[in-house]
């Protein structure tokens, strides 16, 4: 905070408190904006306020490139509520034009955040973006053993979560929108009583991810319409009863050419070769050595920078879950234990970049990247696969009809 030698900050009421104002914001003052909403009576005050006061920032700085804050309707600049995705103040494309992109892919308008019903029960960062728990949880240094009460629970959440995949998974065709898919994966999760897990979960935007062709994970859906011969992974996780589920799966879109078909049809191979292992006793490293090898017999790559990871009434715990050789972790399989599974594979090189979103991982080479995941209970003679295909699950993957 500054003290402002200019006698009008003095005639001037505290933004929180009403009280004779005699600091402003610093930030405020640089950003040149009106005084009244920058003045305060004590450093008390102005911290008391920052976390809604920040937003002012924000505003600013969005209001320079004609762009309005989440929620907020924009016309003048955007048609139809559509709106760029923000990540703690981050716009979706970068001030500078000359980002290096490193594929054809490019970020979209997306539209504002989706609604969730009062009644939905919802986790600790459906309002403010922030999880309370999760971070501070001993069960990010310790793999909890489950109760079968909790179990039942996930087996649960689990099979919504597989309801909604699918549900996503029908709407797929040439000209469809990543943001129509969120819309049903939303609206599939409200109707079962769920809360979708994404959504504002460290200010992620949307209720699922959709990451197409070179994208490994966390891609945000927006505007773009899926064309002929993309590859699209959707991934989904439901808030249920105080459990999460989580799942994903990599479609082809219209007609894909030979060496996606390859890399989408490794992916879940690799999945389906690392969960044959999975029972008590097993260490959690192997997983990535099964995983790797099948991978690079085939020609591929596997991504290093995010793994699988322990799930339950958290969304993400121990034990983290690499899925590439030669890895550390630690730890051997226990009953009772819940975790997920979920290569990311690559037709080049393993390595990725980021975007200025903040969000959508890419390929550092551009090439195409696939991935599968389920979320597994380790039973005392194996595994359960709680987000497993369901009779009803459309048939999409030729080698599961073959």
């Amino acid at each position: 905070m500054s003290a402002d030698s200019d006698t009008a900050v003095s005639s001037l009421s505290c933004a929180n408190c009403g009280k004779p104002a005699q600091l402003q914001c610093p930030k405020c003052m640089e950003l040149k904006l009106p005084r009244e909403d920058s003045a305060f009576c004590t450093q008390d005050c102005f911290k008391a306020s920052w976390s809604s006061h920040k937003s002012v920032h924000l505003k600013a700085k969005l209001s320079t490139f004609g762009i309005g804050i989440p929620g907020e309707k924009n016309s003048d600049s955007l048609s139809e509520g559509w709106l760029y995705c923000l990540k703690k103040g981050q716009a979706r494309t970068p001030k500078l034009p000359h980002f290096d992109w490193t594929g054809t892919l490019r970020p979209c308008p997306i539209s504002s955040k989706r609604i969730v019903p009062a009644h939905i029960d919802r986790p600790d960062w459906a309002d403010d973006g922030n999880p309370k728990v999760e971070p501070n949880s001993d069960l990010q240094h310790v793999v909890e053993i489950k109760t079968s009460d909790q179990i039942q629970k996930m087996r649960e959440t689990c099979r919504i979560a597989r309801e909604v995949l699918d549900a996503a998974a029908r709407v797929i065709q040439p000209g469809v929108t990543t943001d129509e898919i969120d819309r049903v994966v939303h609206e599939a999760t409200i109707a079962a009583g769920g809360y979708p897990s994404p959504l504002n979960y460290y200010f992620f935007p949307k209720s699922c991810c959709t990451s197409v062709n070179e994208v490994i994970c966390h891609g945000i859906p927006d505007a773009r319409k899926l064309e002929d011969g993309d590859i699209v992974n959707i991934d989904v996780t439901v808030y249920y009863k105080g459990f999460h589920g989580d799942l994903n799966e990599t479609y082809f879109v219209g007609n894909v050419d030979e060496e996606s078909r390859r890399l989408v049809q490794c992916t879940y191979e690799c999945l389906e070769k690392a969960i044959s292992i999975v029972k008590p006793g097993v260490r959690f490293r192997e997983i990535g050595e099964v995983i790797n090898r099948h991978a690079s017999m085939s020609g591929f790559s596997v991504v290093k920078s995010y793994c699988g990871h322990g799930i339950g009434e958290l969304f993400h715990c121990a034990p983290n879950i690499p899925h590439y050789g030669r890895n550390k972790a630690v730890g051997v399989m226990k009953a009772g234990q819940t975790f997920s599974i979920e290569p990311m594979i690559n037709a080049g090189v393993w390595r990725d970049r980021m975007w200025p979103d903040g969000w959508t991982a890419v390929t550092a080479d551009g090439k195409r990247s696939a991935q599968f995941e389920h979320t597994l209970l380790v039973t005392d003679t194996g595994v359960e696969v709680l987000t497993a295909r369901l009779p009803a699950s459309p048939n999409v993957f030729p080698w599961l009809s073959s």
